[in-house]
């Protein structure tokens, strides 16, 4: 059986991956973006004119095979995140991008779901475990980040509520992902700029919930009680077919 998740080794997985190489964490451009150029900055001391201070203030960036070898020995790790926990649910599946930020000594410092709408905490989890396992070489040049995306083919159809519809279906049930902040375990209260993907059934109830932000490190503790607070969502029933929405918490 053919693997769900689409990746091409050198292509998909590092070099048209690596958009976000030297910068801050956005959705992957066509092309690469040059990481950006040194900053200087010169302070003036107001009683000594001709001495300054000078400050450098710049990127590193990672070679793409570099990333590919920390990649290659957890490949068949990341799509069995997938195989393992889709079950019978045909329409679950989508786009995932984790971004890395890597110190100058090549150790990893954070690891996000960047993008993400595959709709299914407990794979998105399982892929950021992954993730954090990995080990890369030294940036070149100092501290660097870089994202690479994944793509999980569906084998069944899902109806796609738009923004709208979304919002309009979820409604102030959002707010109650507040009380999350109290749960036990979690760090540093709720989360910025989540994007929450979620699956509607029969009788309006919820099938399957993931998430995603660009902005902010997901408390795990957080995700696991803000997916059973939705999976709760009272929804509107989409009769006969399981719909699929997305609606942004504390943009």
């Amino acid at each position: 059986m053919n693997s769900p998740l689409l990746v091409r080794p050198r292509e998909a997985l590092v070099i048209a991956a690596l958009a976000a190489c030297g910068g801050t964490a956005a959705a992957p451009p066509s092309k690469p973006v040059e990481p950006p150029r040194a900053t200087r900055v010169v302070v003036e001391d107001d009683t000594h004119e001709e001495e300054g201070v000078e400050i450098i203030n710049g990127r590193g960036r990672m070679d793409p095979n570099v990333v590919e070898v920390g990649l290659t020995p957890h490949k068949e790790d990341l799509s069995a995140c997938y195989t393992t926990r889709v079950g019978r649910r045909r329409w679950l599946g989508g786009h995932v991008a984790l971004h890395w930020d890597i110190n100058k000594l090549g150790e990893i410092t954070a690891v996000k779901l960047a993008e993400s709408d595959l709709g299914a905490w407990p794979v998105e989890k399982c892929l950021l475990e992954i993730a954090r396992a990995a080990t890369f070489g030294k940036p070149i040049g100092g501290d660097a980040d870089f994202m690479v995306p994944l793509d999980f083919a569906t084998r069944g159809k899902a109806s796609i509520w738009d923004e709208d519809q979304g919002l309009k279906a979820v409604g102030g049930q959002l707010m109650k992902l507040d009380e999350c902040a109290k749960a036990k375990g979690v760090k540093g209260g709720s989360p910025d700029d989540v994007t929450i993907t979620v699956y509607v059934g029969p009788q309006g109830k919820a099938q399957s919930v993931g998430f995603s932000s660009a902005k902010s490190v997901l408390d795990e503790a957080w995700a696991d009680c803000a997916e059973k607070a939705a999976m709760g969502w009272r929804l509107p029933d989409p009769k006969g077919t399981v719909a699929k929405l997305a609606v942004r918490y504390r943009p």
